[in-house]
């Protein structure tokens, strides 16, 4: 694969990361994390990105990056952002549409169930 999945979280207790993670684990998906709480820097970008600090955010990167590898599309106006795909970028996604993206994007080899 050429590129690298990374998550990004925050520290505290999060179910949607829980859920996240077990996904990945599920299905032995190799990411990276990174824990907004560590750097502000990495909490303001992904404020900027998503307009809160919502995690997880799961972005396709290139290898050892941690910015999507394209462009991704904008915040919907008129939904919520969770599980919205936004090509290389899903945020706060439940397990259905984690498993959807992550076959889209080439890390998981199992059939869209829609």
């Amino acid at each position: 694969m050429t590129r690298e999945l990374v998550m990004y979280v925050r520290g505290a207790y999060c179910p949607n990361i829980a859920l996240a993670r077990d996904v990945l684990s599920r299905y032995n998906i190799p990411y990276r994390e990174i824990n907004i709480d560590d750097d502000p820097l990495l909490a303001a970008r992904i404020k900027e990105w998503t307009h809160f600090y919502s995690v997880p955010t799961l972005i396709v990167a290139n290898p050892g990056e941690d910015v999507p590898y394209t462009n991704f599309l904008p915040r919907p106006a008129d939904r919520s952002l969770k599980g919205f795909d936004r090509g290389p970028m899903i945020t706060e996604p439940n397990n259905h549409a984690l498993e959807d993206w992550l076959h889209k994007h080439g890390f998981l080899n199992k059939p869209y169930s829609r």
